[in-house]
């Protein structure tokens, strides 16, 4: 059986030589790229099942890097999980919004937790064929089978998180999901991440929402539903 790989994109050789020490001790096959545009060289070279990629890089940003990743056909299923020195929560939004599918603030902390949440990404790179029923409501329809979903039958470009947390408020209209509930259904219950995450996977959803954006309802205090018809 073959390992894992991973694509270290990060310039600052310290953390890469730990990372890779560790990733290779935890079983996996690692690559690294110390700038932008030999990421997506090696990208395309080795095809990663996860890109631990770095905000801030030479020749091409972390952002770019990630778009272009996503806009590949060979690499746009790839994970990618953002390090970033910067914290904010637009910094944050900014890295969802062109594809990230997790994203850590550095200082790194912890490697074991950097490397729990790698293993909590690979354990959800396939959505759920629990319930292969599309489901419709107020205009907009969530396909599990097909991985689609679309508002007033145009589809809209969601990403991984973006799209459970719509298919799990959508299944249960009126009903208020706390944070942690969102967390644990949009991105993995193996997820380690503050639950206030969840804020930002919902902007950047009823952005993409556009004028349906008011289904999404906060509910005060607890967290978020989607409107009853």
């Amino acid at each position: 059986m073959s390992k894992t790989k991973v694509l270290i994109v990060e310039d600052y050789r310290p953390l890469v030589e730990t990372l890779e020490y560790q990733l290779k001790r935890a079983g996996y096959e690692v690559y690294r790229a110390a700038d932008g545009r030999e990421a997506l060289n090696q990208a395309k070279l080795y095809l990663p099942d996860v890109v631990v990629l770095d905000v801030d890089l030479p020749v091409l940003s972390g952002v770019e890097v990630c778009k272009q990743l996503r806009s590949d056909a060979t690499t746009k299923d790839t994970l990618i999980l953002m390090l970033s020195a910067l914290g904010e929560e637009s910094d944050q939004v900014v890295g969802f919004a062109v594809g990230a599918d997790d994203y850590v603030v550095k200082p790194v902390e912890s490697y074991k937790v950097l490397l729990q949440r790698i293993k909590a990404l690979l354990r959800r790179r396939e959505p759920s064929m629990d319930d292969a029923d599309a489901i419709s409501r107020c205009g907009v329809t969530v396909d599990r089978r097909r991985f689609v979903a679309t508002i007033e039958g145009e589809a809209v470009k969601l990403t991984k998180s973006e799209f459970r947390l719509l298919d799990t408020l959508i299944r249960q209209p009126g009903r208020a999901f706390d944070r942690s509930e969102l967390v644990d259904a949009a991105l993995g219950e193996d997820t380690m991440v503050l639950e206030r995450t969840i804020d930002v996977h919902v902007r950047a959803l009823r952005k993409k929402m556009n004028a349906h954006a008011d289904l999404v309802e906060t509910v005060r205090g607890i967290g978020y539903r989607f409107r009853e018809e």
